[in-house]
């Protein structure tokens, strides 16, 4: 491969990553909000905060969705280029179901346990994909 061409698959490598990163940290946004209405949920907050809860977890779902999408169009990219990455997840909608129609402490903690390995999941993405384009840049 040519100097010229590796540069164009380098830098497009790059604008894919930034696109998962853009959806990646839409998703944490509102994943931590989601997290917070779901403290206010768990002291007491009601059928209101039910809502506003996952209100912000299907927000962040659709924002998961799409960064599923931009992570698999990076990691074709970085074939090119030789890189790798690998990314899994999403909400159950058990938990949703049962958050709504066994409203209680188990099923709010459930919920909240959920939102918190999905954060962290994000999180672990997020930080591949930057180390994976600091390496870009110093190709």
């Amino acid at each position: 491969m040519n100097q010229k061409t590796m540069e164009q698959e380098i830098n497009e490598a790059r604008l894919a990553g930034e696109r998962a990163l853009v959806s990646l940290h839409m998703a944490e946004e509102k994943l931590g909000s989601a997290r917070n209405w779901g403290i206010v949920d768990l002291i007491g907050g009601g059928f209101f905060a039910d809502i506003m809860k996952h209100s912000k977890i299907s927000s962040a779902s659709a924002y998961i969705e799409q960064a599923k999408a931009d992570v698999v169009e990076f990691q074709r990219e970085l074939r090119d280029v030789n890189e790798v990455i690998d990314f899994h997840m999403e909400i159950g909608s058990f938990l949703t179901f049962a958050d709504f129609f066994f409203d209680g402490l188990v099923a709010d903690y459930l919920v909240q346990s959920k939102i918190s390995d999905a954060r962290e999941e994000i999180q672990e993405a997020i930080r591949k994909i930057e180390g994976i384009l600091r390496k870009l840049s110093q190709i």
